[in-house]
Parts: structure tokens; C-alpha cells; sequence
């Protein structure tokens, strides 16, 4: 059965992304263009599945530390000082963690998690301008950069 899959489609490069700011093994990491937020990671399985608990003891191994140089990177290269994460595990595509910086601009639509998806919504309406776009490509360029030479570093 010949289905399309969306995370397959982005990590393979088949699909218009800025590219990767970090590939491990078993996990790809790449800035969010559905909602130009600057420095707005999707961290996706390579493999498929849905939960949390469908993890390999070495994708478990490998998804924590990653996700954790990611956001040290997020704090040093972007200065982002607070960030919510978030995964469902009623998608349709691969496992995938959506880490979603929180802006000072983001204080107007509240505060937690229920700020979360007007400011998607907001950033996906109001925030496409080219000067916008090229923000975000260049916050996931700084991102590529670093977390690239610190895994050439480790």
C-alpha cells in the first residue's frame, strides 16, 4: 500500500522545508514552516509510529538528549527564554514533538498552553512577509550551525 506521509516526505527532502538543523540516526529535526515562528522545531521520527511508548530503548536513548541540545541552542543562539512542547498521538504521521517558542508578542493571546494556537494561527495569517520568512530561515540556519558543529565537537 502506497500511502504518502508527510514526515517521510520532509525527511527525505522531498518536501519544502528549510532543511534539517539536526538529523541523528533515528530522529530528524527541522524549523516548523507551516508557522513561521523562529525557531519553532518539529522533532520527527524517522520510523513509524504514534506513541511515546512505541520508542525503542535506543530511539529513547538518542530522543532526550537531543531534544535538550536543541533547546540549549534555541536559549543561546535565539535567546528564547520559554518554550511548550507538545505531541498528539492521533496523528497520522510519525511521532513528533513540536517545540514552540514563546514570544513576548504571544502574551496577548494568554498565557499556558491555551496561547499556543491563536499564536500559531496568528504567525501563520499575519507573519509571512519576506523579511519574516527570511527571520526564520536564518534563526534555522544559526540553529544548523551550532548543533552541527557541536555534534562534529562530541
Amino acid at each position: 500500500m502506497n500511502t504518502f506521509c508527510l514526515s517521510c516526505e520532509i525527511t527525505s527532502g522531498g518536501r519544502s522545508s528549510l532543511g534539517a538543523v539536526c538529523e541523528t540516526e533515528y530522529f530528524h529535526a527541522h524549523q516548523d514552516i507551516a508557522y513561521p515562528i523562529p525557531g519553532q522545531i518539529i522533532v520527527a521520527a524517522k520510523r513509524h509510529f504514534r506513541l511515546l511508548t512505541d520508542m525503542t530503548a535506543d530511539e529513547m536513548l538518542e530522543f532526550l538528549p537531543l531534544v535538550q541540545r536543541i533547546r540549549r541552542q534555541q536559549e543561546i543562539q535565539l535567546c528564547i527564554d520559554h518554550v511548550y512542547y507538545f505531541y498528539n498521538e492521533d496523528t497520522k504521521h510519525h511521532f513528533h514533538l513540536w517545540m514552540v517558542p514563546r514570544y513576548p508578542w504571544m502574551a496577548r493571546f494568554g498565557k499556558s498552553i491555551e496561547a499556543v494556537r491563536p499564536a500559531l494561527l496568528h504567525a501563520r495569517e499575519k507573519m509571512n512577509s519576506e523579511q519574516e520568512l527570511a527571520a526564520v530561515a536564518e534563526a534555522a540556519a544559526r540553529l544548523r550551525n551550532n548543533l552541527t558543529s557541536m555534534r562534529r565537537g562530541s
